[in-house]
């Protein structure tokens, strides 16, 4: 198969009030594809993402919306322009505004690409920006995951339990050779076109999270591979310096879970993992409440984790 140049790639970033992050990530990615093949999708952002695009990037393709779309949404708007150049590209790196490609990171995953055609996505090895390695490659979800997440085990050896594959962890993400996952964390996401026009673009009734794992999975379910490329670095900032909870983002996540198992899954399957949640969530209420009796948390907290918890309740109440 001929190799297809860096040329024949468009890069999609979808931003939301990253303004900082978002200049790093064009910075890494800038150097190693024409600007004209970069295409920032700004989902309404109310810090100066779209001025400092405009004065810093200006060959860089700029669609600025005037309403949150969500990041679904703006990742096929921005797929569905970059398809439309001439001549089309032959692959599509997904990047998330605060991800940072190391030198080399793209190179790798085209050549990868360009010699398994059965591919149809590979991830690259994720890192915080302080070097520690960050989880990249994922099993589909699984009950046992549900549990892990809302049950952290205690101790050094139920500790490994959290680390294993039974928690949707690969063993292989320590090594230096390719292999293949599920599906990766979309921080920095390759898709071959010819996947895209089989499989479709992202599913847009996700407003955030488990866009990319939908993916994959219809990817699977099509008889494309999804490999994880350790040679292609890329640096990812999402969680590494804060632990604050965030109830919005919380609940969406559980929200876009839920989906995706009645989309995916048998009905067995999501009773299940609804009453493992329910009592997820009156576990964290009295992990809330035990904290803040501690003084480890104040009032305001202890209200925003409850109301959180509460929603997420309801919505396996609804399901």
């Amino acid at each position: 198969m001929s190799a297809v140049p860096i040329s024949r790639v468009a890069v999609v970033v979808v931003s939301y009030n990253t303004c900082a992050l978002l200049r790093q990530c064009l910075d890494s990615v800038s150097v190693v594809v024409p600007p004209e093949r970069i295409v920032v999708v700004d989902n309404a952002s109310q810090d100066d993402s779209v001025l400092m695009v405009r004065q810093d990037f200006p060959h860089v393709v700029l669609l600025p919306n005037e309403e949150n779309r969500g990041f679904a949404a703006g990742t096929n708007q921005g797929l569905r322009h970059a398809l439309k150049e001439a001549p089309p590209p032959e692959y599509l790196l997904l990047l998330n505004p605060d991800a940072f490609l190391r030198p080399g990171a793209l190179a790798a995953m085209v050549a990868f690409m360009n010699d398994h055609p059965r591919v149809g996505a590979v991830g690259a090895r994720l890192f915080y920006p302080d070097g520690r390695p960050q989880e990249g490659a994922w099993h589909f979800p699984t009950l046992w995951m549900t549990v892990f997440d809302l049950f952290p085990p205690r101790g050094p050896l139920l500790g490994r339990l959290y680390a294993s594959p039974l928690n949707g962890r690969y063993r292989e993400e320590r090594g230096s050779e390719p292999f293949p996952i599920d599906h990766p964390l979309g921080a920095a996401l390759l898709l071959r076109r010819a996947t895209l026009d089989e499989v479709g673009l992202l599913d847009e009734s996700y407003w955030l999270y488990a866009e990319e794992v939908d993916w994959c999975y219809r990817c699977w379910q099509a008889g494309w591979a999804i490999w994880q490329l350790p040679q292609a670095e890329v640096v990812h900032v999402a969680g590494a310096s804060s632990r604050q909870f965030r109830g919005r983002s919380f609940v969406a996540l559980h929200r876009s879970r839920l989906q995706f198992f009645a989309k995916h899954y048998s009905p067995e399957f999501q009773r299940w993992n609804r009453r493992i949640v329910r009592a997820g969530m009156l576990w964290a209420s009295l992990q809330a409440w035990r904290d803040q009796l501690r003084g480890q948390i104040g009032a305001d907290e202890l209200r925003s984790r409850l109301l959180a918890y509460g929603q997420v309740f309801q919505l396996t109440q609804d399901a």
